[in-house]
């Protein structure tokens, strides 16, 4: 099995308390996302609601609606409120594309507890309605009409590619670091959350300050995120976490547990994670988790996330107070809190 870019499955995250407002500001970002899925190609249109039928909830957008109207988006004169759902439905179709390739790389079946696109339409279909959800993304975004919204969505789009190549190298490699673990999830995963949560500051005209405290949340969020599923992959189920329990593992992913393992463990207990990342097998799990439990791995992965989400808090702080302003401080305590 192929060893490819971090999954995310946002399916379970619960986020009970959102503003009226950004309910109804995703309602109409999920009528737009139907609405621009529509195609003349009848594979295009089977394959597109399928993926929007699979769930998820639509974490990334909901940063970018949130930190929008925290910062007072379509209260000043000039907004065109329209811009903040389009552009979240931009942030979700390229996330979504991203989801449709690694899907076919990682040969996976099982996505948010449901048959993958590419176990249900092939891995051709997956690939090429990815080509075009990518397409469409940046059809949509010119129409904004402003080039540092350009900037931004093009930069990440970039950047999240590299982190895939980045972690394809890491992939069966048992000696990768920390650092370079974390730099796969700040380019692959955490992009994409600063990008919308910078966007949303963007839609505003906010001061450079408060941009760059936007893009830090979201930046420490996603990483947050990250960390979290890579615990769930050790200390989960697979129907909470919508993928079967030890998937990393099997695909040669050195992982935060690993990692830690591999620089606390004995040698007996190096040697066995060694050879599964090498190898991208799950001979000896049980054998594995013990080792991972012996030496805190998961504690010490779910310490690194709270200091992440930590960090994402302080960001806020130049936000005034506001119903957008703690649903974002709940995001990031979700982040770390959840268990699926």
């Amino acid at each position: 099995m192929a060893c490819s870019p971090t999954r995310h499955y946002d399916r379970a995250v619960r986020i009970p308390s959102l503003p009226p407002q950004t309910l109804a500001d995703l309602a109409d970002m999920d009528r737009l996302i139907r609405r621009r899925l529509q195609s003349d190609v009848a594979l295009v249109n089977t394959v597109g609601d399928y993926i929007v039928a699979s769930g998820g909830k639509r974490l990334r957008p909901v940063l970018l609606l949130l930190m929008a109207r925290a910062m007072g988006y379509g209260e000043a004169p000039g907004h065109a409120v329209a811009h903040h759902t389009l552009l979240a439905a931009v942030v979700e179709f390229i996330h979504t594309a991203t989801l449709l390739h690694d899907d076919v790389v990682d040969e996976s079946e099982l996505r948010r507890g449901r048959q993958t696109a590419n176990a249900a339409f092939g891995n051709a279909a997956s690939v090429l309605v990815g080509d075009f959800l990518y397409s469409r993304a940046f059809q949509m975004m010119v129409e904004v009409d402003r080039m540092r919204v350009m900037q931004v969505l093009s930069d990440a789009t970039n950047i999240i590619a590299e982190g895939e190549v980045l972690q394809l190298m890491n992939c069966n490699d048992p000696d990768v670091d920390e650092a370079r673990y974390l730099q796969v999830i700040r380019y692959k995963t955490a992009r994409l959350f600063e990008a919308a949560a910078r966007l949303g500051a963007i839609l505003t005209d906010a001061e450079s300050a408060h941009e760059e405290a936007a893009a830090e949340y979201g930046r420490r969020v996603g990483t947050a995120f990250q960390l979290i599923d890579d615990v769930l992959d050790y200390d989960g189920n697979t129907g909470d976490i919508g993928k079967n329990v030890g998937d990393d593992l099997r695909e040669g992913k050195p992982t935060l547990p690993l990692i830690h393992v591999m620089k606390h463990g004995s040698a007996e207990q190096r040697r066995l994670v060694r050879d599964a990342i090498e190898a991208g097998h799950t001979d000896h799990f049980d054998a594995i988790m013990a080792a991972i439990t012996d030496t805190g791995a998961l504690k010490y992965a779910r310490s690194r996330a709270a200091e992440e989400a930590a960090a994402a808090r302080t960001a806020l702080a130049a936000l005034p107070d506001s119903p957008f302003r703690m649903a974002l401080f709940e995001i990031a305590d979700l982040s770390v809190s959840r268990d699926r």
